[in-house]
This record gives C-alpha cells, structure tokens and sequence, in this order.
C-alpha cells in the first residue's frame, strides 16, 4: 500500500475575516496542480465562520456537497425549498446536479461555526438536485467506522451518486480500527480533531493521508480522537 500525507500547515488558505478556510486541494483563488483531489474527492475545505457571518446564496452544479458539522450551526436554505440548522452529529448531502442555489450562515450571532465542506464528483452529471440530513450520535461512531454516506444510502447512511463510501469515527487512546483496501480503490483520512497513527504516520488535527490499495488501513488513536475516512474508485 501506497500512501502519502498532506500535512495541516500545508494546505491552502483563505482569511476574509467571517471566514476562515483551509483547502486540502486547490479551491478558489488557491491553486495547486500537485493537490487537484484524490478520485473523486474534489474539495475538503475546514471552515470557521464567524458569529453571524456566512455565505450568501451562490449557485453549484453537478457536485455531491456534504457538510460535518464539529462545532456550533450552519443554517441552510437552498432552491430545493430544504431549510434547517446543521448540528454537531449532523450530516448534511446536497446534490447539486442541474443546479442549486443555496446560503449557509452561522445560526448563531454569538459562537462561531466549525464544519469541514467536503465535495465529491458525481458519477454522472445532470442528477435532479436533491438534499438530506441525518443525525448519528457519539455512540454510532465510538470505536468503529460508522457509515454516513454511501451509494444507495445503504445501512442508513446519506445517499450520494459516486462509488464511494464516507465513514466517521470517534476513537479513545489506544483504540485501533482496521480497514482492507481492495486493489482499485483509494483512501483518504482526514483527521478533524485529536492525533491518530495510520500505518505508523503520525497524523494531528486537520491533516489527511492518501492510501491506494490493496492493503490494510491500521488506525490508531493517540489521544481521543475523531477522523473522516473516504473509500473510492479510483
């Protein structure tokens, strides 16, 4: 198993005063051939947005947005006629597909907002746009990979039109998991908050680890930890 690691303090970043963003792949007016993606894992941006700041209502298409909210909540409102909050525990799927419009703001004017925006390729392109939200709870993620988006929305996960499957986890200190890693298929850790050791690289709080198969994922907790893991064709 091949893997390589993009470190925190290496991504790209943006600073607009309600916004604070960092790109693990090129985003925006930050631009960088050697991190285009990885497949079909287009954008991972860790954002923090200011009391009462947020995006205005903008346009996306053909995407599958999926927001994972750490801390604080994101109102959303999108063309689909969906509104709501996003809460720590919530997962939110936004297909874009012929076309959305939508707004995201800090639902609160007195605590900030912490999520990570994550944008996968679809399949295939001109999808009917469509949205979901789901809660999983500190449980369904405590020492396991937990499902939480996947093709057919299978085991109760978030459905998203790609071959890839999205699991979260929470890990205690000195907690392993282990995932196999079929031949054809990449992986991506993203560890949101804590330290966690993955086939013995030692990985902090916003950084991410490529793996292309066949092989075995050994994650390890250093600490209490919580950590994104994306399995796709490549």
């Amino acid at each position: 198993m091949q893997t390589t690691i993009r470190k925190a303090d290496e991504r790209g970043a943006a600073n607009f005063g309600w916004l604070d963003s960092r790109h693990s792949f090129s985003f925006g007016d930050y631009f960088d051939p050697a991190h285009m993606g990885f497949g079909p894992l287009r954008v991972i941006n860790e954002d923090r947005v200011a009391p009462g700041g947020g995006f205005p209502t903008h346009p996306h298409r053909d995407m599958e947005i999926i927001s994972y909210v750490l801390d604080g909540g994101l109102a959303h409102k999108d063309s689909t006629g969906a509104a709501g909050v996003v809460r720590p525990g919530d997962v939110q799927r936004m297909t874009a597909g012929t076309g959305v419009r939508h707004s995201e703001f800090n639902a609160s004017d007195a605590e900030p907002a912490h999520f990570l925006q994550i944008w996968i390729l679809p399949a295939q392109t001109g999808l009917e746009p469509g949205y979901e939200q789901k809660h999983f709870t500190p449980e369904e993620l405590r020492g396991r990979l937990r499902l939480i988006a996947a093709p057919q929305g299978r085991d109760g996960a978030l459905r998203i039109h790609q071959d890839a499957e999205v699991y979260a986890t929470r890990l205690d200190k000195g907690e392993t998991i282990r995932r196999p890693l079929a031949e054809g298929r990449g992986a991506w850790v993203q560890v949101a908050r804590g330290a966690l050791n993955v086939n013995g690289a030692a990985l902090s709080a916003g950084d991410g680890l490529a793996a292309t198969g066949p092989g075995e994922l050994i994650i390890e907790s250093a600490g209490e930890a919580e950590a994104l893991l994306f399995d796709m064709a490549l």
